[in-house]
């Protein structure tokens, strides 16, 4: 496919999204883009020091290969960074452009669907409970030898969920025209296959 065709997935942290939408766009051979390294990008630049703005609108690629982007510490910056109207225009021509770009784009956040891309041809909402989505994130932090309780993990999760449902700018929604997956009960395989079930009900 040579035309753009954006697919937009949004959804709370450790719901599944960017394991899905790395497989949406091995399956279709579109580009990806995992929009929330931007904001933790930010957030880490934030925490050494450096104005969120500044840090926004000097942010490079090599910036997204930071080894600690998905650290805890990181995570509560990129979203408090995220609620600041001027780091979020400073980061949105870059995420519009990369949606439109010829051969089809998979971008994952949590305002795709609402406000980066509200025209995109596909959009889903990845979602799960607060504690499968804690108990997720906990094996995944506690495998790298981060040294933190399941109990802090459950908290950070709802703490990160309500400030991001509650940002006035972009809140954390699902679009009116999203497809919703629930992955609390669902393997990692069929909750791929869902999502590309739902994303070939709108391909030409």
């Amino acid at each position: 496919m040579s035309t753009p065709f954006t697919i937009a997935i949004d959804g709370p942290a450790a719901a599944g999204k960017g394991t899905i939408s790395k497989a949406v766009a091995a399956h279709y051979g579109f580009a990806h883009l995992d929009t929330g390294l931007l904001y933790r990008a930010v957030g880490a630049k934030l925490l050494l020091g450096m104005d969120a703005m500044i840090a926004a609108q000097t942010l490079t690629a090599d910036d997204l290969q930071a080894g600690d982007l998905r650290s805890p510490e990181v995570a509560q910056a990129a979203s408090k960074v995220a609620v600041i109207r001027e780091v979020r225009a400073a980061l949105l021509d870059f995420q519009r452009s990369f949606a439109r770009r010829a051969g089809g784009a998979v971008l994952d956040g949590r305002d795709i669907g609402t406000v980066i891309c509200p025209q995109a041809e596909a959009k889903l909402f990845v979602t799960a409970s607060a504690d499968v989505r804690a108990a997720r994130r906990f094996t995944e932090l506690t495998a790298t030898g981060a040294q933190i309780s399941r109990a802090q993990v459950l908290a950070d999760v709802k703490e990160r969920d309500a400030r991001d449902r509650a940002r006035a700018e972009a809140p954390l929604i699902a679009a009116r025209d999203a497809v919703e997956i629930d992955t609390s009960q669902l393997t990692i395989e069929a909750a791929i296959a869902a999502a590309i079930a739902a994303i070939d009900t709108r391909r030409p």
